[in-house]
């Protein structure tokens, strides 16, 4: 799956536009990371805890995000953005974009590039 943030694949040609795809998450700590990131927040600087909780909040999101995109056959996500928002104590992270079929340009043609070229030389 080919997921970027610009409106377009380098290289390749949007076939089909099949809808915009999400994944979600709402996460909260557990007890013992908010007291030692409470504790952290005391000195300053980086809370690993909240940070590791960010950190799969956004791996998830892009594996749900990439899976109904996958249900729709879609093979590549075009203009994927993050958005993440706070509820309480709760952290929400969304994953979104617009679901795509993409053709790789074959070499010679306008717009191709070294690696659509390749990969159209494959199919």
């Amino acid at each position: 799956m080919i997921i970027v943030t610009s409106n377009e694949v380098p290289g390749y040609r949007i076939q089909a536009v099949l809808g915009e795809v999400m994944g979600l998450t709402v996460r909260s700590t557990n007890f013992g990371q908010s007291f030692t990131a409470g504790f952290r927040a005391i000195g300053g600087g980086e809370i690993p805890e909240y940070t590791q909780i960010m950190y799969e909040s956004r791996h998830e999101v892009m594996r749900r995000m990439t899976d109904e995109a996958t249900q729709r056959g879609a093979n590549a996500i075009v203009a994927m953005r993050f958005d993440t928002d706070s509820i309480g104590q709760f952290s929400e992270v969304c994953a979104y974009g617009t679901a795509v079929i993409v053709e790789p340009i074959p070499g010679g043609q306008p717009g191709a590039t070294g690696q659509s070229a390749q990969i159209a030389g494959q199919g």
